[in-house]
């Protein structure tokens, strides 16, 4: 039986107690709740980072950090994502020769290159601006309804010199005694000062308060630095699919021809059943 979200977030959490915690180490990051972060926030020294629960006030500035979060998935995915695909850039350079010998001339086998890329941004936008709008009209729409209210579950905001810098949820799944990190992300001016990884131990503290088996995470990240991040937390790498379908893709051939995306699956596991 767990405890309710409310339970374990009025817990204050400082840098001293993450010991307990699989996968965390000590850092100067200080950690407090919604009650008292108003109050300490503003006594608090500039570097202090504050992690408190969601209210409703901040509704625009979380969407801000998630929406500008996802958008960068677009050039990462039609640019940088390509060179975790050999078999596209095989077929891409296959493309290329054929048209060539297709039509013979060098100058449009010269553009080929730059119109296939063009054409995987085209896809990237489109699946991940379809994706943006499922998002942005569920669980992002009414974080309360679906975070706040459930048991087990809960959506909090890191905050800077007053300002909100990064964002996670912990979602509960009472089916397999896990809670999924979710929506985790970090305004782009603040990265680098440790948020997203004080923002991960948030979930693993409230997982292991909750008395949850494991916690787990899928990913979509291109960029290493996401990856090696919920390694340094302690999660293990247990699937990785290539064809995995992002809410908002349509599977047309020209899709799955310009829009690849690896899929990640991460556990970390807190206690044995």
């Amino acid at each position: 039986m767990h405890f309710s979200p409310k339970m374990v977030c009025e817990t204050k959490i400082v840098a001293d107690e993450h010991d307990a915690i699989p996968g965390t180490k000590k850092e100067s990051i200080l950690w407090s709740t919604p009650s008292s972060s108003s109050a300490e926030a503003r006594l608090a020294r500039k570097d202090a980072v504050f992690i408190r629960e969601f209210e409703r006030e901040d509704r625009e500035e979380v969407r801000r950090i998630f929406y500008e979060g996802i958008m960068e998935r677009i050039p990462n995915s039609a640019f940088r994502g390509l060179r975790q695909q050999p078999k596209t850039q095989l077929l891409y350079a296959v493309l290329t020769v054929m048209c060539f010998v297709v039509t013979k001339s060098v100058t449009l086998t010269c553009c080929a290159p730059f119109i296939l890329m063009g054409a995987r941004y085209f896809y990237s936008s489109k699946v991940i601006h379809n994706y943006l709008d499922y998002a942005l009209h569920t669980d992002m729409a009414d974080i309360e309804a679906y975070y706040m209210k459930p048991s087990g579950s809960c959506f909090w905001v890191a905050v800077l010199d007053g300002r909100i810098v990064g964002i996670v949820a912990a979602q509960g799944k009472e089916d397999d005694n896990t809670v999924e990190l979710r929506r985790m992300s970090v305004d782009s001016q603040y990265r680098g000062k440790g948020i997203a990884k004080a923002l991960g131990r948030r979930v693993l503290e409230f997982a292991v308060r909750n008395n949850y088996a494991a916690v787990i995470l899928g990913t979509t990240a291109v960029k290493l630095a996401a990856h090696k991040l919920y390694e340094s937390l302690g999660f293990r790498q247990t699937s990785q699919s290539e064809d995995y379908r992002l809410p908002g893709m349509s599977r047309t051939p020209l899709e799955r021809l310009f829009f690849q995306i690896r899929y990640s699956r991460y556990r970390l596991q807190i206690r044995e059943e």
